[in-house]
């Protein structure tokens, strides 16, 4: 007969889902993750910037890390949560499957989407010559042509970083919207950054490697890779329904958490980019142990309560 019980339910088999359940599998609580198997750094070769890891493609990674969790009885099974309600004591999830779980507590971990600007040549390249993350890949392409396209309001700042991998940097500024601060462009030409006011329509070359930029006045710009921000897309609808509490930011509305993870609701924690978009690999996995070991303190906290209430009784 198939177990529905569970002290905690993980939604999500990234690197922060799995480091939730590593810890509360160590705690020997009884966890189960849930995965969909669409991780967003699906799209790079490998990970850079992870201790012990660089390098290493990221498939790997979780591929260690499910073996790992294993030891300690946690379960990963494939499947997506359409749907989270809160009961007395704990949750119940409903899987895309019609399959109901109960838990004492609920770790969403199912990470976020990037939306990518609409430009031609754009999605099929990302991950390899077009990125988002200069920590994750500047130093394979440091000394580069390098570009900036703008699309969020955080662009400027990717500009002004971007700068410190190379001296040749372009700023395609038309996706801001409106015309660059004053002071931002004085440091970024100071700092010998190109800034380029025609909008980009369509991003060149062949395969996955980036040649270049054609801009709406027909000109080309030449390029070695494309770096690019996203507004992005939290996976949290399973939880939309509860009006948990949000937070604003440049990029999007996401639950609002405290330091250890958990939202307006009791029993429920938010780890990741599900509520952090910056979070890399490292980052996720560090926030996740944490998470981990709060859930198992809070679970702890009712284990007590339930034995008083059964000696009062």
């Amino acid at each position: 007969m198939e177990d529905t019980n569970w002290d905690a339910i993980v939604l999500g088999g990234g690197p922060a889902g799995l480091a939730t359940a590593l810890m509360l599998g160590r705690a020997l609580r009884r966890t189960l993750v849930i995965d969909a198997g669409s991780p967003r750094n699906r799209f790079a070769s490998h990970m850079h910037g992870v201790l012990g890891h660089d390098g290493v493609p990221p498939q790997d990674l979780l591929a260690r890390g499910r073996e790992e969790v294993a030891r300690y009885g946690v379960e990963v099974r494939a499947g997506q949560a359409e749907r989270v309600d809160l009961v007395e004591g704990g949750v119940v999830v409903t899987l895309d499957d019609g399959a109901a779980l109960t838990g004492r507590a609920l770790v969403l971990a199912t990470g976020m989407t990037d939306v990518l600007p609409d430009v031609p040549g754009l999605a099929e390249r990302w991950g390899s010559g077009v990125l988002h993350c200069p920590y994750c890949h500047g130093w394979e392409v440091r000394g580069q042509r390098l570009g900036v396209l703008a699309s969020t309001p955080l662009a400027p700042h990717q500009a002004e970083l971007v700068r410190q991998w190379s001296e040749h940097v372009t700023f395609f500024t038309a996706g801001l919207g409106g015309p660059l601060d004053h002071d931002v462009a004085a440091r970024l030409r100071a700092r010998g950054v190109a800034l380029e006011e025609a909008a980009v329509t369509e991003v060149l070359g062949d395969g996955e490697a980036v040649a270049g930029v054609r801009l709406a006045d027909g000109r080309v710009v030449e390029l070695d890779a494309l770096f690019t921000g996203a507004m992005v897309r939290p996976h949290d609808g399973a939880v939309a329904h509860l009006g948990l509490d949000r937070a604003d930011t440049p990029v999007g509305s996401f639950l609002a958490v405290d330091a250890f993870g958990r939202t307006s609701a009791e029993r429920v924690w938010a780890v990741g980019n599900v509520v952090d978009p910056g979070a890399t690999v490292p980052m996720s996995s560090g926030a996740g142990a944490r998470v981990g070991g709060a859930v198992n303190m809070a679970l702890v906290a009712d284990d007590a309560a339930r034995a008083v209430a059964e000696v009062a009784a």
